[in-house]
């Protein structure tokens, strides 16, 4: 009689199509522990197969695309738009056509380590992946609209492979490539979500080393965000370069100050 580790190692080894018939055939070996792997093999199937469907309604732009013969979709989306510190930061991905990346997801829908290890799996998988910047300083010159959009063209034409249509959360940007702006596309769209956790991650260890600089204002833990934490470290040492002067309440603050 097989033991519980080579039932185990055996199942890693099947294919597919080879589980199902498989799994009924445990079913029939009465032992605690077998019947214990079984009862999770089977909840993990139940949520695969819900990954599997809601990627494939995400997939329903990019799918249209594909019959269209595009190869190289990109998705756009920006992090720290609505941030009082720190830099408004857009991702740019590339994912290949049969790419499949269980649990992606919108970045504000997934918890912090979800989204490093989606980030991982993303940077692995993907065929082009790149970011654009523009700094607080830059989005008080031109608002916040200009320097969201300014950080997407940058992403985009950052990435080593040029893209054939974009996909862009909510956005229209002023580029001579196709494009199809998805109002909240990063919950539509894979490219799209894909995107929004290369930004997020990306910015939020911009913002924790940026704590290291500037350590009074907790940039580590609301990544520049206005919470009662930030806004009584404004209230408490004043602001710093990273803060956004044309912002509500700083600029009221700012006036005040000064």
């Amino acid at each position: 009689m097989k033991s519980i580790k080579q039932i185990q190692k055996e199942y890693k080894l099947l294919t597919e199509n080879e589980k199902s018939s498989w799994l009924e055939e445990l079913k029939n070996d009465n032992r605690k522990g077998v019947q214990q792997y079984l009862s999770k093999l089977q909840k993990e199937r139940v949520q695969e197969s819900k990954w599997r469907k809601q990627y494939a309604l995400m997939t329903a732009y990019e799918n249209q695309l594909f019959a269209e013969d595009i190869k190289y979709i990109a998705g756009i989306d920006e992090v720290g738009r609505g941030a009082l510190a720190g830099p408004v930061v857009s991702g740019c991905v590339i994912l290949p056509k049969d790419c499949y990346i269980p649990r992606l997801n919108d970045s504000k829908k997934v918890s912090p380590k979800l989204r490093d290890e989606l980030y991982d799996e993303i940077m692995e998988k993907a065929i082009a992946v790149s970011i654009g910047v523009v700094e607080a300083s830059e989005i008080d010159e031109i608002n916040i609209l200009q320097g969201t959009k300014k950080s997407m063209i940058q992403a985009v034409q950052k990435l080593k492979v040029i893209p054939e249509h974009l996909l862009i959360d909510a956005l229209e940007l002023d580029i001579a490539i196709p494009q199809y702006g998805i109002i909240e596309g990063d919950s539509c769209s894979v490219s799209i979500a894909a995107a929004s956790i290369i930004a997020k991650v990306t910015r939020d260890r911009m913002m924790i080393k940026l704590h290291e600089v500037y350590p009074d204002y907790g940039f580590n833990q609301h990544v520049g965000y206005g919470t009662k934490q930030h806004i009584q470290a404004i209230e408490e040492y004043g602001i710093c370069i990273q803060h956004r002067k044309t912002f509500s309440p700083i600029k009221e603050m700012v006036r005040d100050f000064y």
